[in-house]
Parts: structure tokens; sequence; C-alpha cells
């Protein structure tokens, strides 16, 4: 047999096992006291706040969760930190987060956020856009999964000034990490009996970097022929998101068109308030806010919407299975917005934070008698 079709057979086989791990019921968490212990980090912004409400939400449902804080932000943020950051969400497998903001006038300066989801091996970025009862948009009816490579593209930080004047910009794509990326997309969509994946891209001009993430995308399909494959430039893309999202099923993309993707789909559901983010790795996970938008603009002034980052608290109680606890949260939210009509001003309302989150934890105090074998928290 030829040895470079062995060495690909190989190499796919490592990725089905890496990739199914990450997607099985084996969460590897720190427990103590019978409680899952999570990493917290407030980052900037609105993000304090956010993870304030996170607090107190998870106490309304009882959920059996212990947090370990790290105030690690754009100003605290220093090697020794951020090391310690990476060790405790090794140590205790989860993370909750505020976005960390990026000085983007220090040509020196690198993301916090960046660099965590390197360190930890963060590998795939999953956003889910669904619309809300109750909350005005152009489009109804939609639910797009939006999944983005996370550790390499555009983001690799690698970029230098050869000449004054001329600045080159490095975007590294690995065929294995092209792999990773399409086989868990393929298999999240098959566990949550999706049908179709779209592989989006920009082969057509950057025919060597985006030509190898669509062939490993084309690759990995051949495996899964009950899920339709399809694939669209990203320029494209944009433009159906706007006139036809309803077509959109699973989208798996590089990093940077990940980013973009996300934000537009996003605001087709009403806006960055209500779109929750996860990353995943081999054995650990972090979650945050779909848009990775700090809010500095609306921080301390009682008017940010937490459904985001709630519904990424929800996100990560079912990744450590406690699925009814999730369930309660999100049920929580969705019933504030569309049976009690309080809503943010950001979707349409007038409601202030602390009015919203009211309503929230009354949602929760109603329903948390139906969940078996609450723990005190």
């Amino acid at each position: 047999m030829n040895k470079s079709l062995v060495k690909s057979s190989h190499l796919l086989k490592q990725m089905t096992v890496v990739c199914s791990r990450s997607l099985s019921s084996d969460v590897f968490t720190t427990k103590y006291g019978g409680k899952n212990r999570v990493l917290l980090i407030p980052g900037d912004g609105v993000g304090p706040e956010m993870m304030f409400h996170v607090k107190e939400t998870l106490r309304a449902a009882r959920a059996p969760i212990e947090f370990e804080e790290i105030n690690l932000n754009s100003k605290t943020a220093t090697d020794s930190l951020i090391d310690q950051a990476v060790l405790a969400v090794k140590r205790n497998g989860v993370c909750i987060k505020g976005n960390i903001e990026t000085d983007h006038n220090n040509p020196t300066s690198q993301s916090v956020n960046v660099s965590l989801r390197q360190r930890l091996d963060l590998y795939a970025n999953v956003v889910r856009c669904k619309s809300i009862p109750n909350v005005k948009t152009r489009h109804d009816n939609l639910d797009i999964l939006i999944i983005r490579e996370n550790t390499e593209g555009e983001y690799s930080n690698l970029e230098h000034e050869s000449v004054s004047g001329v600045v080159e910009s490095l975007k590294i794509i690995t065929r294995e990490k092209s792999l990773r990326i399409a086989e868990f997309a393929f298999e999240k969509a098959q566990k949550d009996g999706r049908k179709k994946v779209t592989a989006v891209h920009k082969a057509n001009i950057m025919k060597l970097g985006d030509g190898q993430f669509l062939a490993s995308c084309r690759e990995v399909a051949q495996r899964y022929p009950d899920i339709k494959f399809e694939t669209m430039i990203v320029d494209n893309t944009c433009m159906q998101l706007v006139s036809k999202p309803q077509q959109f099923d699973v989208m798996v993309m590089p990093n940077l068109y990940g980013n973009i993707v996300a934000n537009v789909c996003a605001g087709l559901i009403g806006g960055a308030g209500l779109v929750a983010g996860s990353n995943y790795g081999k054995n650990v996970a972090l979650f945050e806010s779909g848009t990775r938008n700090s809010g500095r603009g609306v921080a301390g002034q009682n008017s940010a919407n937490p459904s985001g980052m709630l519904f990424s608290a929800a996100n990560m109680l079912r990744y450590l299975g406690l699925d009814q606890h999730s369930s309660v949260v999100r049920n929580a939210i969705i019933n504030t917005i569309s049976q009690r009509n309080v809503k943010t001003v950001d979707i349409g309302g007038t409601a202030s934070t602390s009015e919203f989150m009211k309503h929230v934890l009354d949602e929760i105090h109603q329903h948390t008698p139906e969940i078996d074998g609450l723990s005190k928290f």
C-alpha cells in the first residue's frame, strides 16, 4: 500500500479518537465534596457583572458548582497570572470567563484570549444561533450551529514588519487541525441529529491554505454519507446568511471566517446579548459569550443583556452532565423573554439588567423542585 495513504489513514483514525472523546459523556472534571470545581475569570467590561449574575443563577438552580476565581483582565494580565489560569483550567477541566480586551494600539500586545485557547488547545469553538420567540428579527425559525477552528489560521500571532511600511501576517492551516475540526463538526452534527454540514472557505483565492482545509472536510465527509455536505465561498456565505439563512444547519470553517460568520448569525437572531460560545479541547472546556465582546460601553449601567452569558452557563452545566439544572436555567431565560415579555433594551424592551434577572430567578425558583436530587449550594 502507498506509504502516504497509510499515513493519511492513520492520521484520520487518530483524529476520530480525539474528537469522539471531546463529544463523549466522559468529562474529566475536578470534584470536591460532590461539587464540580469550575474556574471563573470575570474579564473586562461587563464581564464582572455578568459573572455575578451567573453565580446567583446557578445558586438559585442549586447547581453543585464551586468556583475558583482568578481576576485576570487586561489590566492585571501578567505571564505569571496567565500561567495560573492555564493550570487552573487544566486542574478543574472547566472554565467560564468574560472577554479580556487586547490593546490594539500596542503592536507587541498579545491577546490573552487567543493565548488561553492555544495553550489549552481549545480547538473547537461552537456558537449556536437559535431564534427566540418574542424577539423581533427579519428572519424567523433559525437554528444554525457555527463550528470554528480555534487555534490557528489568521490567529497565529505571527506578524512582522519586513521593511518599514510593509507588514506580513502569516496564516497557518495544517492538515492535522483541519481534519480534527472537520471530524468534530460531522460528529457533532450526527450526535445532534442535524442533516447538513457546510464548509466555508476562500479556496478560490487561497488555493493552498483554504484548499487544504476544504480537502480535509471533503475527506471526512465521505465517512458520513447520511449527512449532506456542501461547500460555500465565505463572501457568498455572508450574502446568503442575510438573505436566506434558513438554508444553513451546521457550518464549519477556519478561524477568522468563524469569527465573522458567528457575529453575522448573532445579529440575525437579535444581537450579541443572546448568544453563547463554547470552546472544547481534549478533556477541557471553556465557556464565554458567543461574540467575545467585553461590552465596555455598557459596563456599570445596569443595561446589559445577561442572556448570552447565562446560556453559556447552561451549556457548561450540560457539559458537566447536569442536564436538568441546565434545562431549568435555559428555560428560565426563554420564558422571561417570550412569556413574561421582559426584555432588555438591546432586544426591544425596557428592562434593566437587574429587572431581567429578577424574573429569571423567579422562573428558576418556580421550577427547581422539578429537579431530582437537588444538592444544597
